[in-house]
């Protein structure tokens, strides 16, 4: 199981959100190029960067930072935030990004997925992020009428090879991933799926890899020091 440590910004900087309520975004380090290269240095070899601003109204002010640490980092870097065209895709991928995360377009234009795995294959994930069940879309801002899983399947079913699953109610909390989520839509699709939100320590490394998930995301869990990266790093291998 691969383990991504996570760098969030927003205007520029490094920060956690609680649930995803931007009123919660606080600042986590000074710099995400020294974050990311001791990650690095931990035995990270994925890094996986939210742009916050971006994900909100589809803006890329944020894009430097990303191809930054692609370019001058041996991390391999995953997007997601605001990444609702072709174009936009196209930019990241060709300036060095490994793989760009499909959020919201996924719900609302499945035909733009389509269009991107068909050209870019496996360099395109899908985030599935959830509230009660439900998926939500716009930065977390709005619920629709679609099932977790039944997206999943959807995604599964046109060629995506991965998906970043989401509990909107754990993520920044430390209360814990939930397991029963993750087993439900790892049997759901044959898609590999990313653990996200809710990681607190080594005991939830250990359940998303008895699960048989192909990875699982560690943000606020390395900045407060219940997880230590390199631990999580040898627990998944």
């Amino acid at each position: 199981m691969i383990i991504l440590p996570a760098i969030d910004i927003k205007d520029g900087n490094c920060v956690r959100l609680v649930k995803g309520d931007y009123g919660t975004a606080h600042k986590v380090a000074e710099s995400y190029m020294d974050t990311a290269r001791m990650f690095h240095e931990c035995g990270a070899e994925w890094i996986h960067m939210v742009d916050l601003d971006g994900a909100k109204d589809a803006s890329q002010q944020n894009k430097e930072i990303f191809l930054d640490v692609a370019k001058n980092t041996k991390l391999r870097v995953e997007v997601g935030g605001g990444i609702r065209t072709p174009e936009t895709a196209e930019m990241y991928l060709s300036g060095g990004i490994s793989r760009v995360i499909i959020g919201s377009a996924a719900v609302k234009d499945p035909e733009l997925v389509k269009i991107l795995v068909k050209e870019y294959g496996e360099r395109i994930a899908v985030g599935i992020d959830a509230k009660n069940g439900m998926v939500a879309t716009e930065g977390w801002l709005e619920t629709s009428n679609v099932r977790f899983t039944e997206l999943a399947k959807a995604m599964s079913d046109i060629g995506v090879k991965y998906i970043i699953f989401t509990d909107i109610s754990k993520d920044g909390t430390l209360q814990g991933v939930n397991a029963e989520q993750l087993d439900e839509i790892n049997k759901a699709c044959s898609a590999n799926i990313i653990a996200s939100g809710g990681v607190k320590n080594i005991d939830d490394i250990k359940k998303c890899r008895d699960l048989g998930l192909y990875g699982a995301i560690c943000g606020k869990s390395i900045y407060s020091g219940t997880l230590d990266l390199r631990d999580a790093i040898k627990c998944a291998n």
